[in-house]
């Protein structure tokens, strides 16, 4: 039986594949025409990627590499580990449908800023940008996550955080071979031991 303090820690909102896929429908319908493809271009990049939303916000169009196929995420872009250590530079490869859809993203974006995606009325969006991005597009969709409580939630549910969770949701559940390690090391996770307590309960939901 998990305790207090590992509930605490749970993964409390989550979506699945097909939800994820009704958000990135939505961006099409909701919105400035030139803003469209960027917003699905955000919500294919995080959920195949896992990407914390003060992460995302931080990545440049350098840190792709091999024709967009790879991120490379230096030490100084990714969340601290709560100790004394940093977390080591990574690469993760992206999938084929990100990197098709980030490369024609990029060969048509209405500006071009170092940041891989700009805001409106700025050169990089921010992490309030984002969660209000996702928030639209959720009403748009009419998407409801599952919560940990067993029901379901509504479009203020659907946040950068539940995005990341959906990747351990999918990885668990929808994909063949993955084990706790394959989300840890995605996640990017200090032990397997936090991917446990976070994720457990989502097998088989």
């Amino acid at each position: 039986m998990s305790s207090p303090a590992n509930s605490k820690v749970r993964a409390k909102v989550w979506m699945t594949p097909d939800q994820v896929e009704a958000l990135r429908s939505a961006c099409y319908t909701t919105g400035a025409e030139y803003l469209q493809q960027r917003n699905e271009a955000i919500i294919a990049f995080m959920y195949d990627t896992g990407l914390r939303v003060g992460e995302l916000v931080q990545i440049n169009k350098t840190l792709l590499r091999n024709g967009n196929s790879e991120l490379y995420l230096p030490t100084d872009i990714q969340k601290d580990y709560p100790n004394e250590n940093s977390p080591p530079p990574v690469t993760l490869t992206l999938s084929k449908d990100t990197v098709r859809l980030l490369s024609a993203y990029l060969n048509s974006r209405w500006k071009d800023p170092q940041a891989l995606f700009p805001s409106r009325s700025s050169n990089r969006i921010s992490e309030q940008g984002v969660r209000n991005m996702l928030h639209k597009v959720a009403e748009e969709a009419e998407v409801r996550p599952y919560k940990i409580d067993g029901t379901r939630g509504d479009a203020s549910d659907v946040t950068p955080h539940a995005l990341r969770h959906s990747v351990a949701y999918r990885m668990m559940n929808e994909e063949d071979d993955n084990t706790l390690y394959d989300v840890r090391n995605r996640l990017r996770h200090r032990s397997i031991q936090t991917t446990e307590r976070i994720y457990d309960h989502m097998l088989k939901v």
